[in-house]
């Protein structure tokens, strides 16, 4: 088992030249902790997500971190030139010594596609197009491409990856056929849904593996995310989460109070609420321990992944979080 962190890099309630140094400052604690990645998330226009240009942070992530790899889980395809895109990837892969994992997706919100004056509807079809452009354009030394919404011809590929043929790929699921294309074409996946859910993405993922040749290949990673919280007792880290996560859930919901929508995927307003369903976890180290075992096992993952940092929980408590999670919890949760 392997142990990552989500990020949406909301905001709190710091000046925001402050509050990227805060979380930069906690990335390295991440590194040092020996967490295998960072995964970041693209939000536009909305306080959910400070990071709306993932390559810019993770370029400073890079030169922050000496063994900790990263990436954005994901980067919105429908809202890049796919060019740009190839040569921002190749840029990072480089600038970290090879430490970038990539995660694509077609959008999270329709009402920032629309903002970007990209209709949802074809949000599918453009990222289609666009993710067939970005995997010929990061292994071919020249791009050529016809389709309905993208046409290249003879591109010259001057920037290369480090990591040959590309870094490694991510996509978050929310159904079985999603996660079975995802192991089909060797891909790591991640869900935050409940567990009873993910047991059923699980399971056609590894089904779907298992019918692939892949030469002995080892199979991708399957990941369950949680928000979480590790305190010193039950009573402090819950006191803690209940305390932040309101500002995380005004948030979440920014956009979709300003435009009168509901979110596909919900969250509650409290996080006691969060984790009556299985998707928030605080506790003592013990706690935390047996709840993401047992989570784990039932869903049938490989990989835990989870935001530390969230709404305004302060620095000093998300570092003794992560200590608490790394010294802890993880030597708890690896086989022997």
């Amino acid at each position: 088992m392997e142990f990552g962190i989500f990020d949406h890099l909301d905001r709190s309630r710091l000046p925001l030249a402050d509050y990227y140094e805060e979380r930069l400052a906690v990335i390295e604690a991440i590194d040092r902790a020996g967490f295998y990645a960072y995964h970041l998330a693209e939000h536009h226009a909305t306080p959910l997500g400070m990071a709306p240009s993932p390559s810019v942070f993770l370029s400073a992530v890079a030169q922050r971190t000496k063994r900790l790899r990263f990436g954005p889980l994901i980067y919105a395809l429908p809202l890049y030139h796919p060019i740009r895109m190839i040569e921002e990837i190749c840029m990072l892969d480089q600038m970290s010594g090879g430490r970038l994992d990539v995660g694509f997706g077609r959008g999270a919100s329709p009402i920032e596609l629309d903002l970007f004056g990209t209709a949802p509807a074809e949000a599918r079809a453009i990222y289609d197009e666009a993710l067939a452009i970005v995997m010929r354009g990061l292994t071919e030394p020249t791009l050529s491409f016809r389709g309905k919404h993208f046409c290249f011809e003879n591109v010259p590929m001057e920037l290369v990856p480090l990591q040959r043929p590309h870094p490694p790929m991510w996509y978050g699921v929310h159904a079985p056929d999603s996660a079975a294309r995802c192991a089909r074409a060797g891909i790591n996946a991640v869900t935050l849904d409940i567990v009873a859910d993910t047991r059923t993405f699980s399971d056609a993922f590894k089904a779907a593996w298992a019918e692939t040749d892949r030469g002995g290949a080892v199979r991708p990673k399957f990941g369950l995310g949680r928000f979480v919280v590790v305190a010193d007792t039950d009573a402090e880290a819950l006191a803690l989460a209940e305390r932040c996560y309101p500002l995380w859930y005004e948030s979440f919901y920014f956009l979709f109070k300003l435009y009168g929508r509901m979110p596909s995927h919900p969250r509650p307003p409290r996080f006691s609420e969060i984790m009556a369903d299985g998707r928030g976890i605080a506790g003592s180290p013990s706690t935390v321990t047996q709840v993401i075992g047992r989570q784990m096992a039932d869903a049938g993952a490989d990989y835990f992944v989870g935001p530390f940092a969230f709404g305004d929980l302060p620095r000093a408590e998300t570092l003794r979080s992560i200590d608490l999670f790394a010294r802890e919890v993880m030597p708890a949760l690896r086989p022997h």
